[in-house]
């Protein structure tokens, strides 16, 4: 037992326990209710609109957010978080849902929550913070070009009879369909849309989605009372999605709550009970680890941001292992992915969120409102539940920062990041952020090696050189050595002046060598001896020196030694060349 205690393992419910801790009160149980109202009202026609867009019923997004929201709140590192569904998962659940339906959906949700989890055991919660900014920028705003078009049917009512598989299908199937635009789906869609972009500047309490979809579906109500269905017709939720359960049945949603429903033995993409063998699980993991990998960098992005906004700090590895568990339990009740959601995060903090409380309260008023406004919600538009996913793609585009980085970036930068935007859009985001993080290390690697460099020193203007024979060679090497650096960097040693016995290399501005550059070390050490030339390097670390030793490089008596200063090795070499 003594020998488990000493296994460092992430802090589960650290940002629990951080809310709650220093002087937590009544006041600041208030703040979070009415913080958890806030952004609970918010959730509500969110969850619907994203569970919809992958291709599931409405009533799975409201589970995510119930279940997931709750246990991440519970187990996560963050104080702050928002998890629930997200419009970054789009891209990557839509061709699972289309290849494996329902049931592959929460199966692959479930095999991510276990990677989460490994993740943030192992403590790589700091590594997923060093993907670069152009890749996230990238494929962030490339997942927000295809959720805005994949809107434009509901938004327009258009009937697409072949929607195809890729973008380009996809976009040529809208635009066929263009001319059968539906007047009326359109009007309700541009009436939220027009509510949406227009509340906020009215600076009142009640959220703009709340209000939008209220009133879009008050609008089609009445609109098909009074000119009735053969005028004004537009789809709803109601009217689109059906369920049963049990000896019960309706349209739209289900006013009941979320129940233990194992994945495999959900319908897959023919209706039938998943077959659960090894081929379905090997299908599913790369699925699966993309799932995860977008959630981590998602979570803790949102996590990063929500420390800037309160001044305080979270837990990465204990947020990962919190995601991992609300991931792997939330598809036993119907959950989709999930993952903290920033925009409903800095909600909840404009709100006066004060712990994960927030959180809490938020699942609760999602639960409510599945429970006892089922029938209303059902009569919500899709037009306008695709406004309001065109708001949240225009958001989530970060189209300001965009345009910044084009302009101003470096080019290797900006064809990072053009790169990382064209693969989301045309291909899926698992290959954009694979290709971007690739090009991005080139880029690193081609600009570290720039800083790695040899030059002569001339005696007569180093004091410390001055009074050194001719016979003596003093070199300055800077700079990392490493694979793509060491023969540019030691190819000046290569030809050394006639008449010289002893060269002097100044490596005290070395800052690492790899075993490449050790290996090519070695060989140039080779070269000088065989042309009867001793080396003495100067000022090098101790902690390569153990490297180069290692290595099978040692001091050897008048022909290769170490020095500790640029003056030590000059007296040496006088001691050598006199010799």
């Amino acid at each position: 037992m003594d020998r488990l205690t000493e296994i460092r393992l992430p802090a589960l419910g650290a940002g629990m326990r951080a809310g709650l801790g220093g002087g937590y009160g009544l006041a600041g149980l208030r703040a979070d209710i009415m913080a958890g109202l806030t952004i609970g009202t918010v959730a509500i026609p969110l969850s619907m609109a994203l569970a919809i867009a992958i291709g599931v019923p409405p009533q799975h997004g409201l589970y995510t957010a119930i279940i997931a929201g709750a246990l991440i709140a519970l187990a996560g590192g963050s104080r702050f978080n928002i998890s629930g569904p997200t419009a970054a998962f789009v891209v990557i659940l839509i061709p699972i849902v289309q290849q494996f339906g329902l049931g592959g959906l929460l199966l692959a949700t479930m095999m991510a929550g276990v990677i989460l989890i490994a993740f943030g055991v192992s403590g790589l919660g700091r590594m997923v913070m060093y993907i670069p900014y152009p890749v996230v920028l990238g494929f962030t705003a490339g997942i927000a070009v295809v959720i805005a078009v994949l809107q434009l049917p509901d938004f327009f009512g258009l009937v697409i009879e072949q929607p195809g598989v890729h973008f380009p299908d996809k976009v040529a199937g809208i635009v066929r369909a263009l001319p059968a635009i539906n007047p009326a789906e359109l009007g309700v869609g541009v009436f939220t849309l027009v509510i949406l972009l227009s509340w906020p500047r009215l600076r009142l309490p009640i959220p703009a989605p709340l209000v939008a979809l209220t009133l879009a579906a008050l609008a089609g109500w009445g609109l098909e009372r009074v000119l009735g269905t053969s005028s004004f017709s537009v789809a709803t939720i109601a009217s689109r999605f059906s369920w049963s359960t049990g000896a019960l049945s309706g349209s739209g949603i289900p006013p009941v709550l979320p129940e233990l429903a194992l994945p495999w033995r959900l319908p897959g993409a023919d209706g039938l009970p998943l077959v659960v063998d090894f081929s379905l699980f090997r299908a599913l993991l790369g699925p699966a680890v993309a799932i995860a990998i977008l959630g981590a960098i998602e979570s803790l992005l949102c996590a990063v941001v929500a420390d800037g906004l309160t001044k305080t700090r979270h837990d990465s590895n204990a947020e990962l292992v919190g995601q991992g568990i609300g991931n792997l339990v939330a598809p036993l009740f119907g959950g989709i992915t999930a993952t903290a959601a920033l925009a409903r995060t800095a909600t909840s903090i404009r709100s006066g969120a004060r712990s994960p409380v927030a959180a809490l309260v938020h699942a609760l008023v999602v639960l409510a409102a599945l429970t006892f406004l089922s029938g209303l919600l059902g009569l919500v538009p899709m037009s306008a539940l695709a406004a309001l996913l065109l708001v949240v793609a225009w958001n989530m585009s970060e189209s300001r920062h965009f345009r910044h980085t084009l302009r101003s970036a470096p080019p290797g930068d900006v064809a990072v990041l053009v790169v990382c935007f064209l693969l989301t859009v045309l291909f899926d985001m698992v290959i954009a952020v694979a290709v971007g993080i690739g090009l991005a290390a080139a880029l690193l690697i081609g600009r570290m090696a720039g800083l790695s460099h040899t030059r002569q020193l001339h005696k007569a203007a180093e004091p410390l050189l001055q009074g050194l024979p001719d016979s003596v060679a003093v070199y300055d090497m800077s700079g990392p050595l490493f694979f793509a650096a060491a023969e540019r960097a030691l190819a000046a040693l290569r030809v050394v002046d006639p008449g010289v016995k002893v060269v002097i290399i100044d490596m005290g501005d070395v800052s690492t060598m790899d075993f490449t550059a050790i290996v090519a070390l070695q060989s140039l050490i080779a070269d000088l001896h065989s042309e009867g030339i001793a080396v003495i390097m100067a000022g090098l670390p101790a902690r390569i020196i153990l490297k180069l030793k290692r290595a099978g490089i040692h001091p050897q008596k008048g022909q290769l030694a170490w020095a500790s200063s640029l003056a030590q090795a000059g007296a040496r070499a006088r001691r050598w060349s006199a010799r």
